[in-house]
């Protein structure tokens, strides 16, 4: 059993798909199967039960993917560790929320590229129920998300404090007609639709409707035709409030409040990369936070 068949088996178990593993690993789908059922033969026992939704992992596939995990970790570790010097170099996969990335980590980034242009950067977005298990998972080196995360195998540094804040079309300002409208977010998890349908239910208003929008421009979009309003970070909105193409309101002070942290595995190796992205946070970008 080599380590690159441990790489097939935790992609295929991860995506639960031959198709999927082998697109994310940029292999022939031929390939991938054929690993697959070698690595079954060699052990002599099945590790995915296959139906047309796809693959699903049997006990002994289950028992598999702790211990392929832990030896990828420990591979991955091993590498990263010789990659430690004075001068940070090497990957750095990083994640972050959408808006985060939009209104503050272009700023960061350049400047750290700029002082560690041997770092070799990426950066991916998602929800942050999404990026902390890519992070737990090693899939990711950190991730900027909303927090704090209660997690005893996570570490994270305080990032950037946001303010949230309603978001309407320009020129209807009586909060009650703004509530019966649709709320637009991003997915399911979001922690801006979580704090919304908690300031709903304190505001009185029991029946509301959410649509589910992919990116921010679509959400500052929909918000300027009209579609309906959204919560979110005044940082991202701030170039459509002064462009005229929507208006901010307020939140009452219990809702405004926004902690954006980064965060990285507890018991993870310190690459230079990351170790150099955590000392250019704390002497450079890091707010001062009461």
């Amino acid at each position: 059993m080599e380590s690159s068949d441990l790489k097939i088996f935790r992609a295929v178990a991860r995506e639960g798909s031959i198709t999927r593993a082998a697109q994310v690993l940029n292999y022939v789908q031929s390939n991938v199967t054929s690993r697959i059922q070698q690595l079954e033969a060699q052990l002599n026992v099945p590790l995915f039960r296959r139906s047309n939704r796809g693959m699903t992992l049997t006990s002994a596939g289950e028992n598999l993917l702790e211990y392929a995990e832990s030896i990828l970790t420990l591979l991955d570790e091993a590498e990263k560790s010789t990659q430690y010097s004075d001068q940070p170099a090497g990957p750095l996969r990083l994640g972050s929320i959408e808006t985060t990335a939009v209104t503050h980590l272009t700023t960061l980034l350049t400047g750290y590229y700029a002082e560690y242009p041997n770092v070799q950067l990426s950066l991916m977005t998602g929800g942050t129920h999404a990026l902390v298990q890519k992070v737990l998972n090693y899939e990711l080196d950190g991730a900027f998300v909303y927090g704090p995360v209660d997690d005893p195998n996570i570490e994270h540094v305080a990032a950037f404090e946001e303010e949230l804040v309603l978001i309407s079309e320009p020129g209807e300002s009586d909060m009650s007609k703004l509530l019966a409208k649709p709320m637009l977010f991003f997915d399911v998890g979001c922690t801006h639709r979580a704090r919304a349908e908690s300031f709903l239910s304190d505001a009185g208003v029991d029946a509301y409707q959410i649509m589910e929008f992919g990116t921010l421009e679509v959400i500052l979009g929909g918000v300027a035709s009209g579609l309906g309003v959204s919560m979110l970070p005044h940082s991202s909105i701030v170039k459509a409030r002064e462009a005229g193409s929507i208006a901010s309101h307020r939140l009452p002070e219990t809702y405004r409040k926004l902690e954006v942290w980064f965060v990285h595995r507890r018991d993870s190796v310190y690459s230079s990369a990351l170790s150099g992205l955590l000392h250019w946070m704390k002497k450079d970008v890091i707010l001062n936070w009461d």
